[in-house]
Parts: structure tokens; sequence; C-alpha cells
């Protein structure tokens, strides 16, 4: 850990990104003690730039949090380096184990851990991914546009990202990998669109002076392609908060695991709230900042709410007293 904990804070957010910072600012703003305690392993750390956030487009992620981080300590947040490795209850609070740390107690949980994106077995796919290989149009599309792109068919939101990407380049191709060709309505909607289908599983990318070329076949066949689109399969980095009864769950959309929630954060366990990937699949930078201190707005108002309870109630006993 690069700062030593107290022993005892209003919240620990764990997570540093976007979503975590962003909490843990608006909580250090409102006079909370507040631990952000980040494993530094941010998902979009393989990419130039975050894009699409307002004042801030195409800054390096590093920089980001960086600043963000600066931005925390500004106001009395600590912000420390590790991975939680578990969180129990501890009377109305919670105890915090970071690995290779100890324990802290926290009356609030704000988890902002992200996900990890597992991608199909293909040689070549994860060294590019961030790179040539991309996930998300608004966040890369810009960048790749009229190039040849190639879209990896990988479960079921495959078709409906050939036909986004499709907005920025009309050299589209779907690869079927090992997915059925698309049928009915969805092929109708390829084809009306231009979007040449290739069948037959993916073999290889085919990588030439560290740029993407092409995409090989297993036949041995070479469709060159200058980008490459996957839909990975997300999933929520909360195996701490098993201990706690709060385990992922498949996604409505099919597309991973996250942790459920409120629109506020709110999770099914009283005093822990989430916000960013980690119960947002499809969130962006600002989608997850604005989660994160919103989330925070709403852990404080619940911190405060205990302490009228509190207070009232100590108010009561001493005019209690006071009348005998």
């Amino acid at each position: 850990m690069t700062e030593q904990p107290n022993s005892g804070y209003d919240v620990v957010v764990v997570g540093g990104g976007a979503a975590g910072l962003s909490g843990a600012l608006m909580l250090a703003r409102a006079r909370r003690t507040v631990l952000v305690v980040d494993a530094g392993t941010p998902r979009n750390a393989p990419a130039e730039g975050v894009h699409g956030l307002l004042g801030r487009d195409g800054m390096p992620p590093g920089e980001l949090l960086e600043r963000g981080r600066a931005e925390v300590r500004h106001y009395g947040g600590q912000v420390v380096t590790g991975e939680v490795l578990a969180a129990v209850r501890d009377g109305d609070g919670f105890a915090v184990t970071p690995a290779g740390g100890r324990t802290v107690l926290a009356r609030r949980l704000l988890v902002t851990t992200g996900l990890a994106d597992r991608l199909p077995d293909v040689p070549g796919l994860r060294s590019r991914w961030g790179r040539d290989v991309v996930h998300c149009p608004y966040c890369h599309g810009w960048e790749v546009r009229d190039q040849a792109i190639g879209v990896l068919a990988t479960g079921p939101m495959s078709v409906h990202q050939a036909l986004l990407f499709r907005q920025w380049s009309d050299d589209v191709t779907y690869f079927s990998h090992t997915m059925p060709a698309p049928t009915g309505e969805d092929a109708e909607r390829l084809a009306a669109r231009g979007i040449r289908v290739v069948a037959g599983e993916v073999a290889s990318l085919e990588i030439v002076e560290d740029r993407l070329v092409g995409v090989r076949l297993s036949d041995r066949t070479l469709v060159s392609r200058e980008v490459l689109a996957v839909a990975s399969r997300m999933e929520a980095r909360a195996g701490f908060l098993a201990t706690l009864g709060l385990r992922p769950v498949e996604h409505p959309s099919g597309a991973g695991e996250h942790i459920p929630a409120d629109a506020t954060g709110r999770t099914e366990v009283p005093g822990v709230w989430v916000a960013g990937n980690v119960t947002d699949l499809v969130a962006q930078v600002g989608t997850a900042a604005a989660a994160g201190a919103g989330a925070a707005a709403q852990i404080n108002a619940d911190l405060v709410a205990e302490e009228i309870r509190e207070a009232v109630a100590a108010h009561r006993e001493l005019t209690s007293a006071g009348s005998r």
C-alpha cells in the first residue's frame, strides 16, 4: 500500500476507476472520511485515450485517473493500492481486508471494481485489445472510421455490433466464427446495410509490422481487415462480495454477469452500493463517473439520516433525564 490507512472510515470505496474516484470525491467534499482501495488494473488501460468524455476527450486513461486521485486527496480522502480479499459484516458496518494490509472498518461500502473482458481464444486477439481489436463504436468508432472493419461473432450482441460499426465505415464484414450464420431478419438487415457475412471459424489474426492486416480462417483463407470488433463476455469483478451474500448474476442482455442494484446503486445488502461497470456493463467513462457521484450522494444521505436518528435519540434521552 502506498499510504497507511486508518482503522475506520465512513465509506470504503473498492475500486479506483472513474466511478470510484468520482464517488470518493463527492464523499470527501461532503466531509466524509473516505478510503479508496484500488487494484490498479483498469479495464481501459490498453487504450491510448478516453473518448466521449466532455473536456477530457483523448486524455490517456492513466493521466485521467492520476488527476482523479489527486483531487480526492486534496479534499482529505485516502487512496491506496491493493486488492480487497474480503468484506464481512461488522456490527452495523463492514470489515474490509485488503491483500497485504490490515483490516479496516467502514460504515458503508461503495463497490466500483468494474469488469473483466473475456475474449474468444483466438491467437493474437488479446495482444491487440484496445488497439486494432476493439469493442465499442462510441469509444473507438471515430478512430477507425472509413477503415476495413471486421466483426467477430461471439454472442447475441454481435449482429447489433456490426450494424452499429456500419455507421463509421461502409466496409464492414461479419465473421460468424463458431456461431450460426445470421438468418431471417438479422440476415436481411446485414444485407440491406451492405455488410458481408463470412462463414467459417477464425483461426488467428494476421499481424504485419505491428498492425492488423487480416483475419485468417481455419481453411487458411485470409480476409483483409484493418480493425476487428469483438463483443467480449463481460464479468463483474466482485468475488469478494460473496461473503456478504452478493454474487454476480446474468445480465438481462445476455452480455455477461453483473451485480444488480436499483437506480441509485443500492444493492440488496444494506449499506452496500455499486456503480460503474460492476453493475452497468455498457457504462462508458462519463456514465460510470456520474453513477459513482450519484451513489455517493445517496450514501451520504443515508449516513445523514442515521446520524439524525442517533442525535434525536440522544436528545430525547437528555431531555427526559433533565425533566426528572
